[in-house]
């Protein structure tokens, strides 16, 4: 028998899990025909992409309403985060309002936003303020209240509050994860409330996710793929979530990966 390819491998190696729950990888390998190095490799991809949880003896479905910390998260996929950043960049013009949201892309984004001029920020994220921090004409408003030592920034009604007191011009999110439904997901229902506060006081609402984000379990749900004005990604997802990409909203931007 020939060995499935490495896309549907992965994708059968999910749906084993799914429902076993707990799977060994020797087991896996003997499934698939491939050796247990290929299998590891593999599994290592989607644990990358939180989809999966390597534990002794195996692999299991990650814990739900958990990330991975921000010095893991800021270092994976970043070529595409940055290229994702780019063209955000190149979206908004200078003197623009912009609130922005939690997690490495924004923070990406911020970085990319540093050669506007004018710029008015609203943020609840003490990384993106530490990114921007010396713009030309800066002003920013950042949201009070309890602060989270891990990812440096805020959540709850003092974030809420926050973004529902301005109208800006473009908010940019990211999100945990982006379901086969359309479905937005995090890890916290208050980093849902947030987001949501965003993108209901902006005129133009922009979700900035790499490939890896759909599919990628979370918990908390917030909002539709459709509720979005612009989707800014770095590569077409599966064949799965292609007609979420064909109503016309959001609106594509694909950052793709220049030659040379």
């Amino acid at each position: 028998m020939t060995p499935p390819d490495t896309d549907t491998r992965e994708r059968r190696i999910l749906d084993l899990v799914r429902d076993h729950g707990l799977v060994d990888i020797g087991a896996l390998a003997q499934q698939f025909g491939v050796t247990p190095q290929t299998v590891r490799r593999s599994v290592n991809r989607l644990s990358e992409r939180g989809l999966l949880r390597r534990v002794h003896g195996g692999v299991t479905l990650p814990a739900a309403g958990t990330n991975l910390p921000w010095e893991t998260r800021q270092v994976q996929h970043l070529d595409g985060k940055r290229r994702i950043a780019a063209a955000v960049a190149a979206h908004i013009g200078d003197g623009a309002s912009v609130a922005i949201g939690l997690g490495t892309t924004p923070h990406q984004v911020a970085l990319a936003l540093r050669g506007r001029r004018g710029l008015r920020v609203v943020t609840n994220s003490l990384r993106v303020v530490f990114a921007l921090a010396g713009a030309e004409g800066l002003e920013i408003a950042v949201a009070g209240g309890f602060l989270r030592p891990a990812d440096l920034d805020v959540v709850g009604d003092a974030a809420v509050r926050c973004f529902a007191g301005f109208k800006t011009d473009y908010a940019v999110f990211g999100v945990g994860g982006i379901d086969e439904d359309g479905a937005l997901l995090d890890f916290d229902p208050a980093e849902v409330a947030a987001r949501e506060a965003m993108r209901q006081n902006c005129r133009q609402s922009l979700l900035v996710a790499d490939a890896s984000k759909f599919g990628r379990a979370a918990l908390a749900r917030g909002a539709h793929l459709a509720d979005i004005d612009h989707l800014f990604i770095d590569a077409l997802p599966g064949p799965a979530f292609r007609p979420l990409l064909d109503g016309g909203r959001p609106r594509l931007h694909l950052a793709e990966e220049t030659a040379g």
